[in-house]
């Protein structure tokens, strides 16, 4: 299912900036059991998107309208919604004057099918060649140009590996392609700092909440690969994986631990 503006179809303008210059924001959301899982979180996270890149979206009202027909068409099955928000159509050139309207799309997708085990006993990642380039205007937003994660995640077929490691062009380790990563250090649950390259995820700031209210020190910071190979617990999360343990990155073993068990434990209880 497909809603372009609230309408049934599946082609945009040739001329639409999220076509030309992926002049936009998205967001990915679990739909399981009737619930679009964090909604709130999402949308709000949208809007900050449209904000920082200075997007005049005035749709919101439109959008909810449309996703409650998407949430009925798709009952009770389990789904991954896509919301896209461009600025919309356009003349040649990078300058917008802003008077274009916004194109919004709603798109669903079958849910994705991972390994049972990948919750239970964990997955391997390896280490991207492809670097995340430093920005602190676009670090942290949801934003359309996903090229380097393209790159990144074509660098490998092997089935065994669920995930890659991304660092940033200083050599410090930001995030997944698809997730944001968390280290356990000496019972202190770290994640890297996104001020300059990253997402800011939507799980990952419940992971932080989590946390934080069950006393768990929690630090946004720097993180080099010889700080990662030191750690006792890695886990990487998103919006429809959920929380996945790390138990091998390349050569370095990891456990399954206590942090990581609570973590998985508590998200899956949050209400969502």
């Amino acid at each position: 299912m497909v809603l372009i503006n609230g309408k049934s179809a599946d082609t945009v303008s040739v001329s639409d900036r999220g076509l030309q210059y992926g002049d936009g924001v998205f967001e990915t959301i679990a739909y399981r059991d009737g619930v679009p899982e964090f909604l709130e979180q999402h949308l709000t996270r949208l809007l900050n998107g449209c904000q920082s890149l200075h997007i005049n979206f005035g749709q919101v009202d439109f959008l909810r309208a449309e996703l409650e027909d998407v949430f009925n068409a798709i009952s009770s099955e389990s789904a991954v919604i896509k919301i896209t928000v461009t600025r919309g159509m356009g003349s040649r050139g990078y300058f917008s004057d802003n008077s274009a309207i916004p194109t919004r799309i709603i798109a669903t997708y079958s849910y994705p099918i991972y390994p049972e085990n990948y919750q239970s006993d964990g997955v391997i990642l390896r280490f991207c060649e492809q670097t995340l380039s430093v920005n602190r205007r676009l670090a942290g937003i949801k934003h359309l140009n996903r090229l380097e994660q393209v790159l990144a995640r074509n660098e490998w077929s092997d089935p065994a590996i669920a995930e890659g490691v991304m660092s940033d062009d200083e050599g410090s380790v930001i995030e997944g392609t698809m997730s944001n990563i968390f280290v356990v250090a000496d019972n202190v649950l770290v994640t890297p700092l996104i001020s300059q390259a990253g997402i800011a995820g939507v799980i990952r700031a419940q992971i932080i909440q989590i946390a934080t209210r069950s006393g768990i020190t929690v630090e946004e910071r720097a993180l080099s690969r010889e700080q990662l190979a030191q750690a006792a617990e890695v886990f990487v999360c998103n919006s429809i994986i959920g929380v996945w343990p790390v138990t091998r990155i390349t050569t370095t073993i990891y456990s399954v631990g206590f942090i990581t068990q609570f973590i998985q434990k508590s998200l899956s209880e949050l209400k969502k």
